[in-house]
């Protein structure tokens, strides 16, 4: 890897206003309640966690196409200058885009592929099961930019080290230890 040279995990999860439901607690003989609106908008949210610092980004878009994950390159661009890039990122077709490969080119960003249907490789993964967990599962909000900005509030205010021991980064198992 090239002198500093930046390494991301980065992923991008859909939140949608109808919550995932889950096993939850109630009394012995009443029925656990979700109160939903019925209404199933979305908003996805791209992320990307520097393994070495646990350091994360976020954006917040509408749609997960490949404009936006090119909005997501610009932004990952603006905030580390022009140090190159690193992303280790699954082959979804909005990254695989010819018009996301030449942007990512464009602004020094390699795209390094994870094998496919491997998201126990990808930290980013990790982080938006807990998320989703804590945070929007049996539960709806008033509405869905407000759980979207729930999501980022947690993602973002977690500490650098509980960021990397919940994305598995810290674990002795972690595929790329003798890397970091």
């Amino acid at each position: 890897m090239p002198p500093k040279t930046v390494l991301l995990f980065t992923d991008a999860t859909i939140l949608r206003w109808f919550p995932p439901l889950r096993s939850i607690w109630a009394f012995r003989g009443e029925q656990a309640q979700v109160r939903i609106t019925g209404e199933n908008a979305k908003r996805v949210l791209f992320a990307a966690i520097n393994p070495r610092t646990g350091h994360r980004l976020i954006l917040r878009r509408f749609r997960q196409r490949q404009e936006d994950f090119q909005e997501f390159l610009r932004y990952l661009r603006h905030h580390y200058g022009g140090r190159p890039l690193w992303l280790l990122l699954d082959k979804a077709s909005c990254h695989q885009a010819a018009g996301s490969q030449r942007l990512a080119a464009k602004l020094n960003v390699t795209l390094l592929w994870l094998p496919t249907q491997c998201p126990e490789l990808n930290p980013q993964d990790h982080l938006w099961r807990e998320l989703k967990r804590l945070i929007v599962a049996n539960r709806q909000f008033q509405s869905l930019d407000q759980e979207a900005r729930k999501a980022e509030h947690w993602f973002l205010g977690l500490s650098s080290g509980t960021a990397r021991r919940k994305a598995g980064i810290l674990s002795g198992n972690f595929w790329l230890k003798e890397f970091m």
